[in-house]
C-alpha cells in the first residue's frame, strides 16, 4: 500500500490491514481505505488531496495538540505536553503541568493556551462481582394472564419475585430500547429507533396509575382492546396497535398531561415520534427542512404538534415508572445484582437517535464484521456507527448521556459486541460487507466513560466478547472488573485440538451460559434442529456434512457431561442431559452463571437465526409455556437445584 496513504489512515484510525479469524494477516484494498477516509471527511482521492491531508495531519502532530477528549484511570497518570488549568465539575480550578495525576474520578475541562479538552477520569475498576447465578430473559417471549400478547414489565416483576425466592442473583434482559411507533414494528430489539428510551410494547397497561384512576367505562374500553391469547408467533403490530389505542384513551382520560420536566433529549425523541406519525418512519424522506432537529422548521413543527409531542413524552415517563418498579422488585426480592439491561451495538439509521444524534453518527455507514469461517461474505448489520472524531470533539457527551439513560433503571449493563469500544468494521454505502475495514476508537476514553458512569450508578458491566475478538479487549474488561462472556458451545481449548473445555478451566471474570439468542437452544442442539432449520431454508451447502458435525459435537458434549460426573450415562434422555448441562455451568469458575427459560423448558427453536430476515420468525417466538406454567414447571425446579448446589 502507498506509504503516504498508510500514514494518513493511521492518523485517522482507519485500518489498512487486520488479522482474520484464523489470525492470518489481511491487507485492505486501497480503494476501501480511501472511501472510509472520505466518510471521515478526509480527502485522499487524488495524489494532491492525499498530500494535503497528510501535511495537515503531520502539522497537527508536530503542534502537539491534545485529542478533544482524554480518558484515563485514576491510578494511571498521563503525560501532559503543555501546561494548563483543570476545571472540575464543581467549578474548582487547579493548574496542571507535566502530567495528569492524582485526580478523583469525574469529568473535567482542561484549558491550555490553544485548546479546551474534556478529561474523563474513571475509578481503576468496578467492585468485583460476587459469584452467583441468575436468569437471562427475552422479555418479549414471556406471556401471562396479565400481559397483552408480549412479555411486559409486569411479567418481569412477577418473574423477578419468583426468581428471588429461588435464590437468583440477577436477571439479564434483551434490549428494551424504543421502537419507532409505527407499523410495521421492527421486531428485533437490536435494531432500535432509540437506545436512550424504552419500548412502549413493554408497558403493562393495567398497572398504569391512569388506568386505576379512570372511570369504569374507560377501563372497560381499555380492557376490550386486549389482544387475544398468544399464538405461535408474536404479533408486534397487533400488540402495538392495541397498546397505542389504550394509551391514547388513558392519556385523554387523564386530561392530556404534558410530561414532567421532559429534558431536551426526551423532547427530541417525542418530536421525532410526532413527526414520524405525520411523515413516516424514514426521516431522510421527510421534507428537507425537518431532517435536522436543530432547524427552525422543526421548532415550528414541534409547537404545531405539541399534543402529540406531549403524548409520546408522557408514554416514556410511564415507562420510566415501570422500569423503576421492576428494579425495586429485584431489590425487594433480595437479588444482590438485580436487573441487567442490554445495550445494542447501534440504532436504526432512520430512527429517533439517528435523527437526533446525526452530528456524531456516520449515517451512510453500516457496521458489521469481516468475512470469517461462519460468514464467508462478511456481515452488515444496518446500523450506523459513532464517528470517533466527533465523539472526541464533543466530549463523548452523546455516548455518556446514552449510558446514563440506561443506567438510570439498571443494576448492570451488558454491552453487545463490546469490541466495538475498540474498533468497528465500517462498510461504506453501496459496498458488500467484505468491502470494508476497521475504524479504531479511543478505547481508553470509551472505557473511562463507561467505568465512571457505571461506578456512579453502582452498576456491574458485562461485555459480549465472543467471536473474533482481540485479546486486549478481554484483558481491558478484566482489568476493570468487568465480566466477559463464555458460551458452552464456544468454550474450547486450542491446545487440545479445540476440544470442549472442562468448566474448571473456564474464565473466572465471565458470565457463563449454555447459548445466546443467536445460537441453538439446548434442545435444539441435542436434536439437531439448528441444522434442520438452516437446511430447510437452503442456507447450507452440504447438509450431510453439517449433520455429521452436529452429531459429533453432541457426542462430544455428552461425553464431557459424563466425564465431569453430572450425567450418569451417555444414553440418558434429553431432559436429563439438559439438567446436566446446567450442572456443568454451575461447576464453572465463572463469576455469574445464567440460565435461559428457552433451554430449561425444551424449546428447540432459537430466538434469532443469523443470515435470515423474514425467512425465519426471528424475535417472534414466544416461550411454549405461560409465565404461570413456567414458574411451576418441575424442570425449572431441577435446574435451579443444580445451579444452587454448584452442580454437585
Amino acid at each position: 500500500m502507498d506509504p503516504d496513504l498508510s500514514e494518513l489512515a493511521a492518523a485517522h484510525g482507519v485500518a489498512t490491514g487486520y488479522n482474520d479469524g484464523d489470525r492470518r494477516p489481511v491487507t485492505v484494498d486501497e480503494e476501501v481505505v480511501v472511501e472510509v477516509l472520505g466518510l471521515l471527511e478526509v480527502d485522499a482521492t487524488t495524489p494532491a488531496a492525499r498530500a494535503a491531508a497528510l501535511s495537515e495531519a503531520r502539522e497537527n502532530a508536530a503542534r502537539g495538540l491534545l485529542p478533544g477528549t482524554i480518558g484515563l484511570r485514576a491510578d494511571r497518570p498521563r503525560p501532559l505536553p503543555v501546561p494548563g488549568v483543570l476545571v472540575g465539575e464543581d467549578g474548582g480550578r487547579r493548574e496542571v503541568e507535566g502530567e495528569l495525576a492524582g485526580l478523583e474520578p469525574g469529568w473535567y475541562r482542561l484549558e491550555t493556551a490553544e485548546q479546551q479538552v474534556t478529561v474523563v477520569v474513571s475509578p481503576p475498576a468496578l467492585p468485583a462481582t460476587p459469584r452467583s447465578w441468575g436468569w437471562m430473559l427475552q422479555l418479549y417471549a414471556l406471556h401471562s394472564a396479565g400481559s397483552w400478547g408480549i412479555g411486559d414489565l409486569g411479567d418481569l416483576r412477577s418473574f423477578t419475585a419468583h426468581a428471588g425466592e429461588q435464590g437468583a442473583s440477577a436477571i439479564l434482559l434483551n434490549p428494551l430500547h424504543a421502537i419507532t411507533p409505527l407499523a410495521p414494528v421492527q421486531p428485533s430489539p437490536y435494531t432500535p429507533s432509540s437506545r436512550r428510551f424504552a419500548t412502549p410494547l413493554a408497558l403493562r397497561i393495567t398497572d398504569l396509575a391512569e388506568y386505576a384512576a379512570a372511570d369504569p367505562a374507560t377501563r372497560a374500553e381499555v380492557d376490550a382492546l386486549r389482544p387475544e391469547t398468544v399464538g405461535d408467533r408474536l404479533a408486534h403490530d397487533r400488540v402495538w396497535a392495541a397498546k397505542r389505542s389504550a394509551l391514547e384513551l388513558l392519556w385523554r382520560s387523564a386530561g392530556r398531561p404534558d410530561p414532567v420536566e421532559p429534558g431536551p433529549d426526551l423532547v427530541d425523541f417525542a418530536t421525532y415520534c410526532a413527526l414520524a406519525e405525520r411523515y413516516g418512519g424514514r426521516f431522510t424522506l421527510w421534507p428537507e427542512e425537518l431532517r435536522h432537529p436543530g432547524s427552525e422548521a422543526v421548532g415550528r413543527a414541534r409547537r404545531e404538534l405539541a399534543p402529540r409531542v406531549a403524548f409520546h413524552g408522557w408514554v416514556q415517563q410511564r415507562l420510566a415508572d415501570q422500569l423503576a418498579a421492576a428494579r425495586t422488585a429485584a431489590r425487594e426480592a433480595g437479588m444482590p445484582l438485580g436487573v441487567i439491561h442490554d445495550l445494542a451495538v447501534g440504532c436504526d439509521p432512520e430512527g429517533a437517535d439517528a435523527w437526533a444524534l446525526q452530528d456524531v453518527l456516520a449515517l451512510d455507514v453500516t457496521v458489521g464484521a469481516p468475512p470469517d469461517a461462519f460468514n464467508q461474505r462478511g456481515q452488515a448489520w444496518g446500523l450506523p456507527p459513532w464517528r470517533p472524531d466527533r465523539l472526541a470533539a464533543t466530549g463523548y457527551a452523546a455516548y455518556r448521556d446514552m449510558l446514563r439513560a440506561l443506567l438510570t433503571h439498571a443494576d448492570g449493563l451488558r454491552i453487545d459486541h463490546v469490541a466495538g469500544l475498540f474498533r468497528l468494521w465500517w462498510v461504506p454505502p453501496g459496498r458488500t460487507p467484505d468491502r470494508g475495514t476497521y475504524v479504531h476508537y479511543d478505547a481508553e476514553a470509551m472505557l473511562a466513560v463507561l467505568t465512571l458512569e457505571a461506578s456512579r450508578a453502582g452498576a456491574a458491566v458485562v461485555g459480549e466478547d465472543l467471536g473474533t475478538v482481540e485479546p486486549e479487549v478481554t484483558e481491558a474488561l478484566h482489568g476493570r472488573n468487568m465480566l466477559g462472556s463464555t458460551v458452552l458451545w464456544f468454550a474450547r481449548d486450542p491446545e487440545r485440538e479445540d476440544a470442549l473445555m472442562p468448566p474448571g478451566d473456564w474464565p473466572e471474570e465471565a458470565v457463563a451460559t449454555i447459548s445466546t439468542h443467536d445460537l441453538p437452544t439446548a434442545s435444539g442442539f441435542l436434536t439437531g434442529e439448528h441444522v434442520r432449520a438452516r437446511a430447510d431454508l437452503g442456507l447450507l451447502d452440504d447438509v450431510a456434512a453439517e449433520e455429521r458435525k452436529a452429531a459429533a459435537e453432541r457426542e462430544e458434549l455428552v461425553g464431557l457431561l459424563v466425564s465431569e460426573g453430572v450425567l450418569d450415562s451417555a444414553d440418558a434422555p434429553e431432559d436429563r442431559i439438559v439438567v446436566a448441562m446446567h450442572a456443568l455451568l454451575a461447576r464453572s469458575r465463572s463469576r455469574l452463571v445464567l440460565a435461559s427459560p428457552y433451554d430449561v423448558v425444551g424449546e428447540t427453536r432459537q430466538p434469532n437465526l443469523p443470515g435470515t430476515v423474514d425467512e425465519y420468525p426471528n424475535w417472534r417466538l414466544p416461550l411454549p409455556v405461560s409465565l404461570e406454567e413456567l414458574v411451576a414447571d418441575p424442570r425449572v425446579k431441577e435446574v435451579v437445584a443444580a445451579l444452587r448446589s454448584g452442580g454437585r
